[in-house]
């Protein structure tokens, strides 16, 4: 009698049902909630490292548990042939009635249980990963048959086992097994089997459970898997500067070394552990190895975004690092950050914002020479940034670099350097732009900032267009475009070393003036004397308002339906050049050259100003020029001049051109057009006819 009584209290094998609608719920867990199906081993050892933890915390006020010497540990082993995986730890434990809440209640957490006992203990709470109750669940996505095998911590505790096929139902009984802990076997569907091997489950803890903080063991290996010791959870004082570039390395798979490491750790305004780096170089495109921009997104320890956008703003998007935070509300699958958390995520990424911004201006004042290097990389997204981030663009301006005429072509200044360097009373940032250095260099508008030693900001990237746009003024100086005809310069003093030449008087220059208008038509908004020139011939200057100026270069490149803008056409009546040109417009006859002239000087211009569209088309009118340099009539590829002779201005050339034309001046070659170049009329060379304009054919009058 006694032991039918004894066999009645043994806790027998019972089939149960779930407590919740779960057929319906099993589906969604399996096949809805998780992006990535290897998400289901992050779970399970996350599950296992509470449980480990759990007891740690036990053992702190009883030592009377069972195995009390047992490894904490997490083993997985893999039958590859059977499609049979096992997941086993020696944490807490469950007793039968705990297997019942925690796997039979859908959505029951046990850590989350153990939290809520741990409120005011933020070290300890840290340390717990669960909150939902439902990550076990994920193993229905590659299980078509999951047992847990359980023994409690508890010394009278016995063993228990849970088995379900993710129906309605699942099974519970006593169980064989001697160690405390619990064992999850799964049997793999059939198109799960790859996670029945070996080299697969390394490499998914490796990338989701690298740093769980206990040992992870797979097969027979008695060497852990896992690193355990996360270097951004770490004291700064701990880690060497070796050690964090082995783990740059690790992280980005880049060989060449950081140029600076950000280390932080931190619990206001959110707790939250960093390790960011300031790479020394970008990807080579097609070559990257991380196909998506954003920092590592962590929370206790365990990788929930291998690549989060919205930690940093984008220009900052070159950073390369890990962020583990606490207070991150995270969504049921642990795989994104609930929209509700946006305050969070808000003070977050001006947290580290500010970070990435104090480094970076700290190595540009303490090590130059490795923020050139970073500039040569990135400068281009600090750049996106200032035009883009209206927020960021006062301190990003502090970051920018530009090449200048008071530096050597290997030196970059800052704003504030140039602001520095100001000359007395000058208020304003002058800046050009141009393709390159050696187009800023001899750009026309650079003539009055020569003569007076003003120092002018090259900018040679197309999106610095988008900059200057964007951000008009820095430490209460206005940046101005030197091509702005409304620029005011104080006067030339008479120390000044600039050449003076005596210029085309008013009765030469007016007739020029008007071939101009005549020959370039609606092309142009004016011509005029240009007062400022002084090296060049010949400039255009943006009309007064024109506010997108300096959009001008770049809708070339976007705009389908680009024109080229009208502007003021600016001629130094002092130069060599226009002098020549008045003088063979004065000579009374039809001069094929002086159209070709007139048409090269508006597209070296148009060329300069980076607005001409078609380059090549210059080539045969330069070809055409040289002709006439070395003496032959141009070659007509289009109808010239007319042939009917001009008449002479009302007063004799001679009188107003300074000096006699010279018999031996050469004409204009393609190489010196658009230079210094005088192209006087020859005293003692025929003029070209207009036969000769028309090829030598006597019929062309």
């Amino acid at each position: 009698m006694a032991d039918t009584t004894a066999e009645q209290a043994a806790p027998q094998t019972e089939s149960l049902e779930f407590r919740a609608e779960i057929r319906q719920l099993l589906n969604i867990l399996a096949h809805s909630l998780y992006t990535e199906r290897e998400i289901f081993l992050r779970e399970l050892i996350s599950n296992a490292s509470d449980a480990l933890n759990r007891l740690r915390f036990e053992q702190l006020t009883n030592q009377d548990v069972l195995d009390p010497e047992a490894e904490p540990a997490i083993r997985i082993t893999v039958d590859k042939e059977a499609r049979i995986l096992r997941v086993s730890d020696t944490g807490i434990g469950m007793t039968r009635e705990e297997l019942i809440d925690n796997l039979g209640t859908i959505a029951h957490s046990g850590a989350m249980s153990f939290l809520t006992k741990l409120q005011g203990d933020p070290e300890r709470r840290a340390e717990i990963i669960g909150q939902f109750g439902v990550g076990f669940y994920a193993v229905f996505m590659v299980a078509e048959e999951v047992r847990v095998t359980s023994r409690s911590y508890r010394p009278a505790a016995e063993a228990v086992e849970w088995i379900s096929r993710g129906e309605n139902t699942y099974t519970i009984g006593p169980a064989e097994r001697t160690q405390r802990g619990t064992t999850i076997e799964l049997h793999l569907s059939e198109d799960a089997a790859e996670f029945a091997d070996q080299w697969r489950i390394e490499s998914i803890i490796r990338k989701h459970s690298n740093y769980v903080a206990f040992p992870i063991y797979v097969g027979d290996g008695d060497t852990p898997v896992n690193k355990q010791t996360a270097p951004w959870r770490q004291s700064p004082r701990e880690v060497t500067d070796e050690q964090y570039t082995d783990f740059y390395k690790q992280l980005t798979f880049d060989f060449q070394p950081p140029l600076a490491h950000i280390h932080l750790v931190t619990d206001a305004p959110v707790q939250v552990r960093a390790l960011l780096y300031i790479p020394s170089h970008g990807d080579e495109g097609m070559l990257r190895l991380r196909p998506d921009d954003g920092l590592q997104l962590y929370s206790h320890n365990v990788l929930i975004q291998e690549a989060s956008p919205d930690l940093l703003p984008k220009h900052f998007r070159f950073v390369e690092g890990v962020v583990d935070c606490e207070d991150l509300p995270l969504n049921i699958s642990r795989e994104t950050v609930q929209m509700q958390s946006n305050r969070v995520m808000e003070r977050l990424k001006t947290l580290l914002t500010k970070r990435v911004q104090n480094e970076l201006e700290k190595l540009a004042n303490d090590e130059p020479e490795k923020y050139v290097t970073f500039w040569t990389a990135f400068g281009l997204l600090i750049k996106e940034g200032v035009a883009t981030d209206p927020g960021a663009r006062e301190p990003l301006a502090r970051l920018l670099r530009y090449s200048s005429s008071a530096g050597a072509s290997d030196t970059l200044t800052s704003l504030q350097a140039y602001v520095d360097r100001m000359a007395e009373g000058q208020d304003a940032i002058y800046y050009v732009l141009a393709d390159n250095r050696r187009s800023a260099e001899t750009s026309p508008h650079l003539d009055p900032f020569k003569a007076r030693k003003l120092e002018v900001l090259y900018l040679t990237e197309q999106v610095d267009s988008f900059v200057t746009s964007s951000l008009t003024e820095f430490a209460g100086k206005k940046l101005r475009n030197v091509d702005d005809p409304s620029v005011e310069l104080p006067p030339l003093g008479d120390e000044t070393d600039v050449a003076k030449a005596s210029p085309v008087s008013d009765n030469a220059f007016a007739p020029l003036l008007l071939r101009f208008r005549e020959k370039l038509g609606d092309r142009v908004l004016e011509v005029r004397e240009g007062k400022t020139l002084t090296a060049s011939p010949a400039r255009l200057v943006s009309p007064p308002g024109a506010a997108d100026r300096d959009m001008q270069r770049v809708r070339r490149y976007f705009d389908q339906q680009y024109e080229v803008p009208k502007k003021i056409l600016e001629l130094n009546r002092s130069h060599s050049l226009i002098s020549g040109l008045a003088a063979r417009l004065g000579a009374g006859v039809a001069d094929p050259t002086v159209e070709l002239i007139i048409e090269q000087l508006f597209d070296s211009a148009l060329l300069q100003e980076g607005l001409l569209e078609h380059p090549a088309e210059m080539l045969g009118r330069i070809q055409r020029i040289m002709e006439a340099a070395v003496g032959n009539a141009p070659t007509p590829s289009a109808p010239l001049a007319s042939a009917t002779p001009v008449e002479p201005p009302p007063t004799t050339p001679t009188e107003d051109v300074a000096g006699p034309a010279p018999a031996n001046v050469a004409e204009p070659t393609a190489d010196n057009l658009a230079e210094d170049v005088a192209v006087p009329a020859p005293a003692n060379v025929a003029e070209p006819t207009a036969g000769d304009a028309a090829g030598g054919d006597d019929s062309a009058e």
